[in-house]
C-alpha cells in the first residue's frame, strides 16, 4: 500500500531525477506532514522498536549517575547544562534524574535541555518530565554556552547518511530513482570522491563506504562545548569503528521491511561510524574512550544494580529483571551490537573505564 509521501517523493524524482539516499531518509524521516518522527511515537510494543531506557530503568539511571560523577570529578561546575539529543519519550532523562537525586548539588545545578524535532514525542517528554524544568531546542546549536553533560543514544543512526560503491573509476553513489513509475535503488555514473581519498586505500572494486555529513557539525558543536566550558557527553549507538558495507535497514512493527515500500511508515536508519565521530572530537582538540555497550554497563555497575532491583522481588518480578539485564548486556542482544563514545575535555576525565581512543 503506497503512502502519501511516496506520491511526493515519486513526484519530485520524475521532475528532477534520482536523489542521494540522504535526501530520501531526510524526507522519510522528517517532512513537516508525513515524515516518521513529526506524525508517530515509535517507540516500544506498539512501535516499530525498543531502545535501552525502554527495556529497563537500569539504563538510564546509570547514564544518570554516571555523568553526575563526571560532574563531581570536574569541580562541580554550576551553572551546568544537561542534555539529551533525540529524547524519545523521556524515559532516559526521567530515571537518570531520579538516580540522581541523592547527589549533592547535582540538581540544583543542572539546567535541563532536550534537543527534539518532533511534536509527538515533545509531548511525551513533556508527560514524563513534568515536575523538571525543561527548556526545548530544535538544534544543538541553540544550547546555551556553558558546560556541559550529554547524552545521545539511538540518535546518530537516524541521521541521514550518503552510500558509495568503489568503482575502478571512482565511487558510484547510491541514489533512489524509478523503474516503471516504482521506487527503487540504484546507482550514479562513477565520479572521483575527495572526500573518500583515505578510504582508497582500505577498500576494493565492489565495497560500499558510508557516510553521515549531519552527524560531523553536530560532533563539532559538542566538543567545541566541552573543549571551551568542560562537561562530558556519552554517545551510544549501533554501529562500528570503520564504515564498510551496506548498512541502510528499515523498521516497521519491529520487522525488518523493504526501505522503499512505504516512506514515512518505516524507521530508516544505518550503522554509526564512531571512527568519524572520534576523529571530529580530537579535532577540536577532546579526549575520546570508546567501547561495546556491555563493557559499559558493567563499569558503570549494571551487575550490582540488578541485584539490587531483584533483592525482595518474588521469582517472576526478578525474573523480568533479569532478562533486561540480559538484552543489555548479552553478545547475542544489544550488548556487543551497540557501542559507547565518550568525550571529554581531557583523557583524565573520561567516565569511568572509558580508555582513550588512538
Amino acid at each position: 500500500m503506497t503512502t502519501p509521501l511516496a506520491d511526493i517523493i515519486t513526484r519530485r524524482i520524475a521532475q528532477t531525477g534520482p536523489i542521494t539516499l540522504a535526501d530520501y531518509m531526510a524526507e522519510c524521516l522528517l517532512h513537516p506532514t508525513h515524515g516518521y518522527y513529526t506524525t508517530r511515537d515509535p517507540l516500544g510494543a506498539r512501535g516499530d522498536f525498543t531502545t535501552a531506557p525502554e527495556v529497563s530503568q537500569m539504563f538510564g539511571e546509570l547514564i544518570g549517575l554516571a555523568l553526575a560523577e563526571a560532574w563531581l570529578a570536574q569541580g562541580a561546575p554550576s551553572p551546568v547544562t544537561f542534555a539529551e539529543l533525540g529524547p524519545g519519550r523521556g524515559t532516559l532523562m526521567a530515571d537518570a534524574l531520579r538516580a540522581t537525586k541523592g547527589v549533592a548539588g547535582f540538581h540544583e545545578a543542572i539546567r535541563l535541555h532536550l534537543v527534539e524535532a518532533s511534536p509527538t514525542l515533545r509531548a511525551r517528554q513533556r508527560a514524563a518530565l513534568e515536575s523538571y524544568d525543561v527548556t526545548w531546542c530544535d538544534r544543538i546549536e541553540e544550547l546555551p554556552d556553558a558546560p556541559l553533560l550529554l547524552v545521545a543514544n539511538e540518535f546518530f543512526d537516524a541521521l541521514p547518511i550518503r552510500q558509495f560503491t568503489r568503482d575502478a573509476k571512482g565511487w558510484r553513489e547510491t541514489q533512489v530513482g524509478l523503474k516503471d513509475g516504482a521506487l527503487t535503488l540504484g546507482l550514479s555514473q562513477p565520479a572521483p570522491i575527495a572526500a573518500l581519498d583515505h578510504r582508497l586505500s582500505d577498500t576494493r572494486a565492489g565495497d560500499i563506504v558510508e557516510t553521515c555529513p549531519a552527524s560531523l557539525p553536530i560532533m563539532s558543536d559538542i566538543s567545541r562545548r566541552i573543549t571551551a566550558h568542560g562537561g562530558t557527553a556519552l554517545i551510544i549507538d549501533y554501529g562500528g569503528w570503520h564504515s564498510l558495507g551496506d548498512t541502510f535497514q528499515a523498521l516497521e512493527a519491529h520487522e525488518m521491511v523493504d526501505p522503499l515500500a512505504r516512506p514515512g511508515a518505516a524507521d530508516l536508519t544505518a550503522h554509526v561510524d564512531f571512527e568519524a565521530l572520534a576523529q571530529v572530537a580530537k579535532g577540536m582538540g577532546a579526549a575520546t574512550g570508546y567501547m561495546e555497550q556491555r563493557e559499559m554497563l558493567w563499569h558503570f555497575g549494571i551487575e550490582q544494580r540488578a541485584s539490587s532491583l531483584a533483592t525482595g522481588k518474588d521469582d517472576a518480578e526478578a525474573a523480568v529483571i533479569e532478562a533486561a539485564f540480559l538484552r543489555l548486556t548479552s553478545e547475542t542482544e544489544m550488548g556487543t551490537l551497540f557501542k559507547a563514545l565518550a568525550i571529554s575535555a581531557t583523557p583524565q576525565t573520561l567516565p569511568l573505564g572509558f580508555r582513550p581512543t588512538s
